[in-house]
């Protein structure tokens, strides 16, 4: 599942980097477990480049 990201006011490398980052998780996660702990720092790396990109669009 593709998430839709607005890039209206962010620029298309951030949307990039929020897809390729999304799909490493999911790949780990399913290869390695979702508790493995390299899902979880992608996951926590994740979390952090959404919150930046939402703080983003607030403005």
């Amino acid at each position: 599942m593709k998430v839709m990201l607005k890039r209206e006011k962010t620029n298309p490398e951030s949307c990039e980097k929020i897809e390729t980052l999304r799909q490493k998780m999911v790949y780990v996660g399913q290869t390695k477990g979702i508790d493995h702990p390299e899902t979880i720092r992608l996951s926590q790396k994740l979390d952090n480049l959404l919150n930046q990109y939402q703080q983003k669009i607030i403005k």
